[in-house]
């Protein structure tokens, strides 16, 4: 259900003077609200989800959880109701009391609200998005019912020809098809990445369909350099659309596969043709494992915490594990319990399980996830600790011992071919993660 907010038809000139004497302005201050008071709603959005509604602005891109009575308030304000006649039809309507007002004043603060009275309501600048010349209109076919019976079918294909071909699995020497070490860096960070854009266009392409403006951009899971698609917003759209724009880049990057995989059975074996079309296939599955950790907040994660129903399942599970964190150490919580209790305090009150407060099929979700976010996080740390920091301090080494006239021209290809391919990916690591921990710290002084 879509409210196109405004002013009630049938308001008349007597009640729109009562409405602007109503309101009040303090100097340099916001307009005050009484029962007379109207206001304008921008457009907004509005979807059930449970015992719940989730109400939301497109163009800002926030989105809030609203029990019933919260939705019939955004309901009967873009009506153009005035806060005391909203709050005698909810009365009427539950039997229980409201403060419309600061209800109002929530509102506001979220940037729902155009107008209060007379008075305009300052409103942020909405955010930007990527490829803005890309209409629903132009993409509506990424939604298309039939397009996932597409994909299945190419994907059956594949398999059926694999298991009659085994011997087109791909392995890890597929992607060592030339001599030439530079030439398989470069060319596998240049396929690596372009399959990397066009699984995010994926996300951006049917979100974008859905109506939701979408953005990419840098970012980082742990060690992991990424690139992610912001879509909030989509979870206003229907559950088919929710979860496809979710599988979209998975969708893309097994339909890539198995396309390769029909390429390859219709080559030579031998050819330098076949040898890139392996190699092209092994990187193309090669995301599909990462996104099965789910504990990095990947495309399955998003999947996964729509179908059970949790609004941040990564924050809670993070809350909760912290929680269980701080339990585990006996004699600090017995120090506690103690100091607590001579001043006349009960332990459990400083120190409160943040899920208690989830609904139940919430709390379950959300403790059971917490191991798998702990348990996934500390292998996924360690992998790096014992694994990857030390292979790329010792290729970065060994390339840096490469340089020089001894070591020829092709010695010194390799060597700073390693360098800028290696070297880049993990200062562009560091400069991400720096920017999104700045823009994180900017946002929570704001």
């Amino acid at each position: 259900m879509t409210d196109t907010a405004g002013p009630a038809a049938d308001t008349s000139e007597a009640d729109t003077s009562d409405t602007a004497a109503a309101v009040g302005t303090d100097a340099d201050g916001p307009p005050r609200i009484t029962p007379a008071t109207r206001v304008l709603l921008h457009d907004l959005a509005v979807r059930r989800d449970r015992d719940e509604w989730i109400v939301g602005r497109m163009a800002t891109r926030t989105f809030v959880a609203l029990p019933a009575a919260g939705a019939r308030a955004v309901e009967l304000l873009g009506a153009g109701l005035s806060v005391g006649r909203t709050e005698e039809s909810l009365r009427a309507e539950t039997g229980e009391e409201f403060d419309i007002a600061d209800f109002v004043g929530d509102l506001a603060a979220l940037g729902f609200v155009a107008r209060i009275g007379d008075h305009a309501v300052p409103d942020a600048e909405p955010p930007r998005a990527s490829l803005p010349w890309l209409r629903p209109r132009h993409v509506r076919l990424a939604l298309h019912p039939v397009l996932p019976l597409l994909v299945g079918a190419l994907l059956a294909a594949a398999v059926v020809v694999l298991v009659r071909r085994p011997d087109l699995l791909p392995g890890y020497r597929d992607l060592l098809w030339t001599r030439q070490g530079s030439v398989v860096l470069l060319s596998g960070a240049a396929a690596g990445w372009t399959l990397l854009l066009a699984h995010e266009l994926a996300h951006l392409v049917t979100a974008r369909a859905a109506g939701v403006p979408g953005k990419m951009r840098l970012g980082t899971r742990l060690q992991f350099l990424v690139m992610q698609t912001d879509i909030s917003g989509i979870e206003l759209a229907p559950r088919r659309h929710r979860l496809t724009a979710y599988l979209a880049g998975i969708a893309l990057n097994l339909s890539v596969a198995s396309s390769l995989v029909l390429a390859l059975a219709l080559t030579e074996t031998g050819t330098t043709a076949h040898r890139l079309l392996a190699a092209a296939l092994l990187l193309a599955l090669l995301p599909l494992p990462f996104q099965c950790m789910v504990f990095t907040r990947t495309d399955l994660y998003f999947v996964l915490q729509d179908l059970t129903g949790c609004r941040d399942l990564y924050g809670d599970g993070l809350a909760y594990a912290r929680y269980r964190a701080r339990r585990s150490v006996r004699s600090m919580r017995t120090v506690r319990a103690v100091r607590a209790v001579r001043r006349g305090v009960r332990a459990g009150d400083r120190d409160d399980d943040p899920s208690a407060r989830l609904p139940a099929h919430e709390r379950r979700a959300v403790r059971l996830y917490s191991v798998v976010l702990v348990v996934g996080t500390a292998a996924c740390l360690a992998f790096m600790a014992a694994v990857t920091l030390p292979v790329d301090v010792a290729l970065l080494a060994r390339a840096v011992r490469g340089l020089g006239p001894g070591h020829g021209l092709a010695g010194n290809a390799d060597a700073v071919t390693v360098l800028v391919v290696l070297g880049g990916v993990n200062v562009l690591w560091l400069v991400t993660w720096w920017r999104n921990r700045r823009s994180r710290r900017s946002a929570g002084a704001t």
